[in-house]
């Protein structure tokens, strides 16, 4: 079923039920309030989100409006439940790498089995490429191979249901690698200050060099 993309929040959401109903299936289907803490969880989430119970609650509807997600009845507190695999037409192994992707961030396919353990335990490394493979061919994909950062040994993956990941800069890039012409002149303005510095130690050197009676014609 294609879908338009998802918010980084509404992607969150979803894939902390999907999470939750096998980490912690006794709490599931899950409460407002436990699904934002869910949301707001500081490890094994990247990036970390600080969102508030009425947002989740808006994200919910929408999640709702496109079947993603249900509301469950017969109980004094709402609690909502997922539709991901069904809705998504994916299976449960695809379901298991997507979430963590979507939790966790871009991760190299040895990553993804390590960290999916919880939801769906691969046999190898392999199995999971051949998954990720799936998701990338699907059309519109579902996954992406990234390319291989700056000493990195192994290319990473990124889910796509909240669109094209974004760039980041690695250790050993130079910033002005990704963010090109805009930053030339703020880099212009502090090599020329870092030049007017240089100058001036070297006139205070001289100046020292004069006063002490050194031969200032050879380099010291």
């Amino acid at each position: 079923m294609a879908l338009r993309e998802l918010s980084a929040l509404e992607a969150r959401v979803l894939a902390v039920l999907v999470e939750k109903e096998s980490t912690v299936p006794d709490s599931y289907p899950m409460s407002l309030n436990s699904l934002t803490l869910g949301v707001n969880q500081k490890t094994a989430r990247d990036p970390v989100m600080s969102a508030s119970e009425s947002e989740v609650a808006a994200v919910l509807d929408e999640l709702k409006s496109m079947s993603l997600v249900q509301s469950v009845s017969g109980s004094r507190v709402v609690r909502f439940e997922h539709n991901m695999k069904r809705v998504l037409g994916v299976p449960g192994q695809a379901e298991a790498l997507l979430t963590v992707l979507i939790l966790r961030g871009p991760q190299t396919a040895a990553e993804l089995r390590l960290n999916t353990e919880r939801l769906h335990r691969f046999a190898d490394v392999s199995s999971v490429e051949g998954f990720l493979d799936e998701l990338a061919a699907r059309e519109p994909p579902m996954a992406r191979k990234l390319p291989r950062a700056p000493g990195a040994r192994e290319q990473r993956w990124a889910h796509l249901l909240s669109g094209e990941p974004p760039v980041t800069v690695t250790a050993g890039h130079s910033a002005g690698a990704v963010t090109g012409a805009a930053s030339t002149p703020a880099r212009d303005d502090e090599i020329a200050a870092l030049r007017g510095e240089l100058d001036a130690l070297k006139a205070t050197v001289a100046r020292i060099q004069s006063a002490l009676g050194m031969d200032t014609s050879e380099p010291s």
